[in-house]
């Protein structure tokens, strides 16, 4: 009867089942009891628009009526002159983590594998599980980086897709040109590699490389960069990749139509035509980074080597606590529960805030030993 009530549901993808929910860095202001002013969750530039970009996006804001180029013209035109590559090789999608979902709609689904450390970027774990396919966690070293011989290892006949995040989010950690040049002579040439340099702008070790270096000659390799990062632009979304051309038109098909707005669009070309305050804005969070990673050194704790605009701290169980102690003196940290705590590279006033709270007396918060846990404990002498 067509009247007839029942207590059916349309039904779902079973590959949806469990997905995990990716979890923001809470804003500042949000806590309960305490004066938590300043936001060093979500490695957000702290540095408003570059010049010229914000009167470029009001600009565009006027004809938000209309539709954007879908072609994204301009910035792909730019971003050809300015990584010396064919347009042909650019794709574009809602920040680096959109292409990075369009990569997997178009390399993988199930009875495929993904393969990519662990800890790494929140969202792979997601998108790999929400294409379908399965995912090949492969533990960091006790160093914090990628374990690059136990992922060549785990390659199979159903491995699709591989990510490399490079610096490592949320560790900082970085892989060097001869370690990964081995690797990627190790990937079967039908496997996509990912080289996500979301965080490419920090890097300062020479020996760190540049992955469109690495791309040209190398038809399996597909480089991720996005705007939100150094360039500011995070509220826009804005990413793009460096693939050779079959890569990069399955990832034009797989674009959500419209995705990019004209607003974005016409920032992230403004933000590309302004790379002299960009860089003299990098050096000075690239100072910030090596202030706050000497203090904590200082301080006894044992932090790795980042190359991106924020510093990990190992925290284990005692992780949630530090988070809550960083709320209470004024910042919102980015927890990680049982494994560790991110902290962006913001204002000075916010990483002193960060440091003073990293040093402060609290006895009671005792580490057990471990070769990847802090020398000292959460707020104790080292």
């Amino acid at each position: 009867m067509a009247d007839q009530k029942t207590d059916t549901t349309p039904r779902l993808r079973a590959a949806l089942d469990g997905v995990p929910t990716y979890r923001p860095g809470r804003p500042a202001n949000a806590g309960e009891g305490g004066p938590v002013g300043y936001k060093l969750s979500s490695n957000e530039n702290p540095h408003p628009p570059l010049p010229g970009v914000l009167e470029s996006a009001v600009a565009a804001a006027s004809s938000f009526n209309r539709y954007p180029d879908m072609a994204c013209t301009e910035l792909f035109e730019e971003l050809s002159r300015r990584f010396d590559v064919p347009v042909a090789h650019l794709a574009t999608g809602t920040g680096s983590v959109g292409v990075a979902q369009q990569l997997l709609q178009a390399t993988a689904g199930p009875g495929d594998e993904v393969i990519y450390a662990w800890r790494s970027f929140e969202a792979y774990p997601i998108i790999t599980q929400i294409s379908g396919a399965t995912s090949v966690k492969v533990p960091l070293t006790t160093g914090e980086e990628h374990d690059l011989d136990a992922m060549a290892a785990a390659i199979t006949d159903r491995t699709r897709l591989i990510f490399v995040c490079n610096p490592n989010n949320p560790t900082g950690a970085s892989i060097r040109r001869a370690e990964l040049e081995r690797f990627l002579d190790r990937v079967p040439a039908e496997v996509l590699v990912v080289l996500d340099e979301a965080y490419r702008e920090f890097v300062r070790d020479e020996e760190v490389p540049d992955g469109i270096e690495l791309y040209r000659d190398r038809p399996n390799v597909c480089v991720l960069r996005t705007f939100s990062k150094a360039y500011g632009l995070a509220g826009l979304r804005v990413g793009f990749a460096v693939a050779h051309e079959p890569v990069a038109a399955a990832l034009r098909k797989t674009a959500v139509p419209f995705g990019v707005s004209q607003i974005a669009q016409n920032a992230a070309v403004a933000s590309l035509r302004s790379e002299a305050a960009l860089l003299e804005r990098v050096d000075g969070l690239v100072a910030e980074r090596t202030r706050v990673q000497a203090e904590l050194a200082a301080q006894g704790w044992t932090v790795p080597d980042s190359q991106a605009n924020f510093v990990w701290l190992r925290l284990g169980e005692r992780t949630v606590e530090f988070g809550e102690a960083a709320d209470r003196a004024g910042v919102v940290l980015r927890p990680f529960p049982g494994e560790g705590l991110r902290v962006t590279i913001g204002e000075r006033e916010a990483n002193d805030i960060f440091l003073k709270a990293a040093r402060a007396p609290a006895p009671t918060c005792a580490f057990t030993s471990g070769p990847t846990l802090p020398r000292r404990s959460l707020q104790g002498a080292p």
